[in-house]
């Protein structure tokens, strides 16, 4: 028998766009890290990323999840903007 990954209560409907933001940006910052050049700072970084998602995942405080978010959005563009300065 399988376990379900579902929550045992439905999100409403801020709850729901919300959970698919942070899915977004999960993955908008994996494929970020893709474009490191370096294997060793592509899989520091990935493995950093994951466990931070992973620890803040049981988060339930809105006002919390939010400014994870704003962090977490930070951390992307600074990533990209590293990246774009390398390339140049």
């Amino acid at each position: 028998m399988s376990v379900s990954k579902l929550p045992t209560t439905a999100l409403n409907l801020k709850q729901f766009l919300q959970r698919q933001r942070v899915l977004g940006l999960y993955r908008s910052m994996l494929r970020t890290i893709r474009q490191v050049p370096d294997e060793a700072d592509r899989k520091y970084l990935r493995d950093w990323a994951r466990e931070e998602f992973k620890r803040n995942k049981e988060a339930t405080n809105q006002d919390a999840i939010r400014m994870m978010i704003t962090q977490a959005n930070n951390h992307l563009e600074e990533l990209r903007r590293s990246l774009a300065l390398a390339r140049s």
